[in-house]
């Protein structure tokens, strides 16, 4: 891809349902997760693509450019780049080197597709709770990833949700997910990301909660005394 095929790094998201913060850079990570996870899912897997997820796992919480093995999946366009941090790795290449090898995380072992548009954290994170036989246990990593006051805390504490999602095969948005890294690493960034995170869980789980109750309540209705 050349420099003049990406968008622009803050090009307006796309008016899809549940993907309104996914923006050029969301997108190209949405991209491609989807196409490795198309060559993994094949009846019989790309050995590429098996071979690409199991390094990816090795590389969750490094530095961007540690496996110089991986550029096909964790480069990043020059026009989605921050060119004014050209000496460190830039806010997007965090996001999209985090973002990708979380997925590998995710996805491994696990023939569903583990990422699936439109699904932020917060939802899945309720379906989780909903799901899991031991809530509290998942509740408390997440108030730990609402109250991280780091980055890479930030990453430990997803690799945790992460690997409890992958047990209960409760996909995510990586576009999405992405999109929520670069967010957290700038000034002022993280308080926006944990908020927006605890909301999107709070929703959903209402939601579910208020189903749930509804059903019960009808079936009481339906039962005879």
């Amino acid at each position: 891809m050349t420099t003049t095929d990406a968008p622009p790094p803050d090009a307006p998201a796309r008016k899809v349902r549940g993907r309104e913060r996914r923006t050029a850079l969301g997108d190209h990570v949405a991209q491609t997760v989807g196409s490795l996870q198309v060559q993994l899912l094949r009846d019989s897997p790309v050995p590429e693509a098996v071979g690409a997820l199991a390094r990816l796992r090795r590389v969750v919480g490094r530095d961007p450019g540690s496996d110089y093995t991986l550029e096909k999946y964790l480069y990043v366009p020059d026009a989605l780049l921050d060119t004014r941090q050209s000496e460190l790795a830039t806010d997007q290449e965090h996001a999209v080197h985090d973002a990708v090898s979380l997925y590998a995380l995710h996805q491994q072992s696990r023939r569903e597709r583990m990422h699936v548009n439109g699904r932020g954290l917060g939802r899945a994170v309720a379906d989780l709770i909903q799901a899991s036989g031991g809530p509290d246990g998942v509740r408390r990593r997440f108030a730990a990833l609402g109250t991280a006051s780091t980055y890479s805390e930030s990453i430990y504490h997803l690799r945790g949700l992460i690997t409890m999602l992958r047990g209960h095969q409760i996909p995510l948005d990586y576009g999405l997910l992405a999109e929520d890294l670069r967010t957290l690493r700038r000034p002022g960034g993280r308080q926006q990301v944990q908020a927006t995170w605890g909301r999107e869980s709070f929703r959903n789980r209402v939601q579910t909660t208020t189903e749930s109750d509804s059903s019960t309540a009808d079936l009481a209705e339906e039962t005879p005394s």
